[in-house]
């Protein structure tokens, strides 16, 4: 009852004016990826009565049912890790890609199979911003851009704002047509080369479809829990410092009080690499925070947080503290491996958090089966990656298995195999033997 009130708390002071959220993303030709997946956070036609009692897992957009969370489940290698990196990439380069030179090689790998590596990578996004529904599509190699293309429906029917094609002849006018939503579009594109996508420079240009569509993905689309670097840090910190630590309380920590002092101030821009995004919360905040914790046991006493508390505790503590800025103001959340120095019961609070917000949604991937549960998710939140004969990555949802009842044990089901996506071992004692024959 308590957790319930909080985050309704949190949620009343968000109003309904500036609806954002995220309905469906395509990849392709992404690293393990070769062809196109779809992610769609558009919810499916399902009747089942384990599906109609969990309406807290979605929300409504224009009479159509919105899913908040999705995870996808897979084995060691299947590529699910590369779904998030290749969506990572794809949004950060939107913000990025204005600052980038000739001599600049994008950082993500195609397929490298079947002829593959030289062909066009592809990403699509839906999403709503504002309250409006847009398309926006790019094409590209390591290289160059090769197509881009943004479209919305002001008024509930498709409407062209710009689409771009570099192989279609030398001259910008050849390249590009456009509708009447940018002012002087072609200024724009006279000063957008191969290496930069052109909603990117048309931000940077001050044009106001522009600014929207990049802060839509700078702002509404976080990348990871660190991705906010030390000095948001500070500031969400101070602005969510009491939910924050009743947040931490209700997940059965001890800590009382958390104290933030700035060692020195942070850089603007400081954040993990597009491809990788390998760094940690440390890397974040060592050298421009000092972070102290106090405890119910002697609530005088303080302890440094990078050192002195638990890896479980300190990842807790910042994806908590990225949760309630996600929630509070309705974004999207990727998380890669949400499960990682975390108990199953904490990760079934964070999953909980996003069912009782109002359009917050999650995006993780997982290997914890204990969620595999119909009295908990509906089977269109549960995706599957597996490897294909080729290497590559196949992506698909459980709502695929239509001979699948919602009264069946799901994980007992996915862990005999009967959806893939789970590793297939001979560790038999002899095979075992066998490694060890010769020493």
């Amino acid at each position: 009852m308590y957790f319930n009130h909080f985050i309704i708390y949190i949620c009343k002071i968000i109003t309904n004016t500036n609806v954002k959220m995220v309905l469906e993303i395509r990849i392709g030709n992404f690293f393990s990826i070769k062809d196109e997946i779809v992610l769609d956070f558009r919810a499916a036609n399902i009747k089942s009565a384990n599906a109609r009692a969990l309406s807290n897992n979605l929300f409504d957009f224009n009479k159509t049912p919105i899913l908040k969370t999705i995870a996808i489940y897979g084995a060691n290698a299947s590529g699910k890790s590369n779904i998030i990196k290749a969506i990572r990439f794809c949004n950060a380069l939107v913000f990025e890609s204005h600052q980038h030179n000739e001599n600049t090689i994008y950082n993500f790998q195609p397929f490298k199979f079947n002829g593959y590596s030289g062909k066009p990578s592809t990403y699509f996004i839906r999403f709503v911003s504002k309250g409006i529904e847009y398309e926006y599509s790019y094409s590209l190699t390591q290289q160059k851009i090769i197509s881009e293309s943004l479209y919305f429906y002001p008024k509930g029917r498709i409407k062209e704002i710009f689409t771009r094609d570099e192989r279609l002849g030398k001259a910008k006018k050849e390249k590009y047509s456009f509708g009447d939503q940018i002012k002087r579009p072609m200024d724009v594109a006279e000063n957008t080369s191969e290496k930069t996508l052109y909603i990117s420079r048309a931000s940077q240009m001050d044009r106001e479809i522009g600014k929207e569509i990049f802060n839509y993905f700078h702002s509404q689309f976080i990348l990871d829990y660190v991705g906010f670097g030390a000095s948001a840090i500070e500031t969400l910190s101070n602005q969510n410092r009491k939910q924050l630590i009743e947040a931490i309380k209700i997940a059965d920590s001890d800590i009382i009080d958390v104290k933030i002092k700035v060692l020195k101030k942070a850089g603007k821009h400081y954040k993990a690499d597009a491809q990788t995004m390998t760094l940690t919360v440390e890397d974040v905040v060592q050298d421009y925070l000092q972070i102290r914790t106090f405890h119910k046991a002697s609530p005088s006493t303080a302890f440094d947080f990078l050192t002195e508390e638990s890896q479980g505790t300190i990842k807790l503590f910042f994806i908590m503290l990225t949760i309630l800025d996600v929630v509070k103001h309705n974004k999207v959340l990727l998380i890669d491996e949400i499960e990682d120095s975390l108990h199953p019961k904490i990760i079934e609070y964070l999953f909980n958090i996003f069912r009782t917000g109002i359009r917050a949604q999650l995006l993780c991937t997982t290997h914890n089966t204990r969620f595999l549960n119909l009295k908990n998710v509906r089977k269109d939140q549960i995706f599957f990656a597996n490897k294909n004969q080729d290497g590559s990555t196949d992506l698909y949802s459980l709502y695929d298995y239509s001979d699948f009842r919602d009264t069946m044990d799901l994980e007992k089901a996915y862990l005999q195999g009967r959806f893939d996506a789970i590793p297939f071992m001979n560790d038999s004692n002899e095979k075992i033997k066998s490694l060890f024959d010769g020493q």
